[in-house]
């Protein structure tokens, strides 16, 4: 399928700390006021209970109240939205992206790096595969937060059999905290510029629960890791336009992806 040119929008947001009923009020309005305007809608991780250690009390099934939210918000404005929650499968947990789609579909991706110094991996359960979804003839490969840290998981290969990259955009939704945002601005350039790709950061603002701060910074990159938006540390909604044919005349003009090394990515 042919490219179209993509409309992107982030929703940057201060996150309501354990409660998922003013976090769907909070962020359904956001949300609505794109209707009919893009193509996708991102909002940050856990974006319906905040970066909690208190999972159980905030995870709810696929089949619960966030899930069935989500779709419908994507079916009301017609656009997928996506971004993480807190999912209970079992007796485990996981951050779980999930990207609903405006036919009232889903895709779901488990984050895979779990965040050791926040004693995340004694919490959740990790994810094992990557995600690639298609949306007007865009591949992209959605992922979440500490996900960032790690440029294998992330890798851009060229398929030569399909004749194609494994994708064009890769999606990082965050609650990346402040003492921290210089890694973060610099690890999204670097993933742009490394896999030829475009990229887009939506990270939180506010402080939560446990006193961490969130400086937003959430940003869309071209494939040189130019910023095309770059916001700050309030609240703001941005939608911007991704031009395919840009990204094919750069893939073509410098095809570093021809000297890549190959290997395979294992769960």
């Amino acid at each position: 399928m042919k490219k179209s040119p993509l409309r992107v929008s982030m929703v940057q947001g201060e996150t309501r700390w354990h409660d998922a009923a003013a976090n769907r009020a909070y962020y359904g309005e956001l949300v609505r006021s794109l209707r009919d305007q893009t193509d996708l809608i991102v909002l940050p991780e856990t974006f319906l209970s905040g970066f909690t250690n208190e999972t159980l009390g905030n995870a709810e099934g696929m089949d619960g109240e966030g899930v069935r939210w989500l779709s419908a918000l994507a079916v009301d404005v017609g656009a997928v939205v996506t971004g993480s929650l807190i999912i209970r499968e079992g007796e485990k947990c996981l951050n779980r992206l999930v990207w609903a789609k405006p036919d009232g579909s889903q895709e779901i991706y488990d984050k895979r790096h779990l965040f050791r110094m926040a004693d995340e991996h004694l919490r959740y359960a990790g994810g094992s595969e990557r995600l690639i979804v298609e949306l007007k003839g865009w591949r992209v490969c959605p992922q979440v937060c500490y996900d960032l840290r790690f440029p294998v998981w992330s890798r851009n290969r060229y398929e030569l059999d399909a004749a194609r990259f494994d994708y064009d955009l890769i999606v990082y939704v965050a609650n990346w905290p402040a003492p921290r945002r210089y890694a973060w601005s610099t690890l999204l350039r670097a993933r742009a510029i490394e896999n030829l790709s475009y990229c887009i950061g939506v990270n939180r603002v506010g402080v939560d629960g446990n006193n961490i701060a969130y400086a937003g910074d959430s940003a869309i990159l071209d494939f040189l890791g130019q910023p095309l938006v770059e916001l700050g540390a309030h609240e703001q909604i941005v939608t911007t336009m991704l031009d395919p044919s840009s990204l094919a005349a750069h893939r073509e003009r410098f095809p570093a992806w021809m000297d890549a090394d190959s290997f395979t990515i294992t769960g």
